[in-house]
């Protein structure tokens, strides 16, 4: 990632689960179902570990004792002063900017549940190559998002069809916790997770962000 992104985004990585349509509605049985009963009435959250954060270009590695790796085109905010049970009206003018992540993930088995060892691998997490101004983003809630594996056009969606806005995830995130600068939301992945494999060029592209890319390395055995 750049210096200055780097600089910037500093803080703790959160990941919102289930946060477009599409994938939600796809769960809905099952969270009727014991022990949940009901859907998610707030935001899910997990964190993406230290040791996850990556940058543009740099490999992804593809674990040897896994059987599946799968990207995950999201974006991201990058919070630009501590937000702490703000209101929807000026939740916005706590982001400092955005950028793009690939949030990298083994699949999963539970969405109310995300698991650590599924999400927090080292460099799960890339994201850049650059911060775009908050100034210069109308709406975040209406950029398209894609993810290219190898030049081919994988995954289409756009943030407007997400669960929830930015602007709602940070008031209604902010009710229970702080939201500190530096901090990075990631907003969601949509429906139809990717498979990747070693030997995969995997891009995610925003519209008016440029494009992230990363290669996908198989992982090296331990040298005895």
């Amino acid at each position: 990632m750049s210096r200055a992104l780097h600089e910037v985004a500093s803080g703790s990585l959160f990941g919102v689960a289930l946060n477009y349509q599409g994938l939600l509605q796809q769960h809905l049985a099952s969270f009727h179902e014991a022990p949940y009963q009901q859907p998610p009435v707030k935001p899910v959250l997990f964190i993406k570990t230290p040791n996850t954060r990556n940058g543009h270009a740099q490999p992804v590695t593809y674990p040897s004792a896994v059987q599946r790796l799968q990207a995950g085109p999201a974006l991201g905010v990058v919070i630009g002063k501590d937000a702490s049970r703000v209101s929807l009206d000026n939740a916005l003018e706590h982001v400092a900017g955005y950028t793009i992540v690939n949030e990298f993930s083994l699949p999963e088995d539970s969405y109310y549940r995300p698991a650590v060892k599924a999400k927090c691998r080292d460099g799960f997490c890339p994201f850049g190559p650059h911060l775009v101004p908050a100034a210069q983003v109308g709406n975040p809630d209406a950029l398209g998002i894609r993810l290219w594996v190898n030049g081919e056009l994988r995954q289409h969606n756009n943030t407007a069809n997400c669960v929830r806005g930015v602007a709602r995830l940070i008031a209604e995130i902010s009710e229970f916790m702080t939201l500190h600068a530096g901090d990075v939301l990631i907003t969601g992945t949509p429906e139809g997770r990717v498979d990747v494999l070693p030997g995969d060029q995997v891009t995610v592209e925003i519209d008016g962000f440029g494009q992230l890319t990363n290669p996908i390395v198989a992982e090296q055995g331990l040298v005895p």
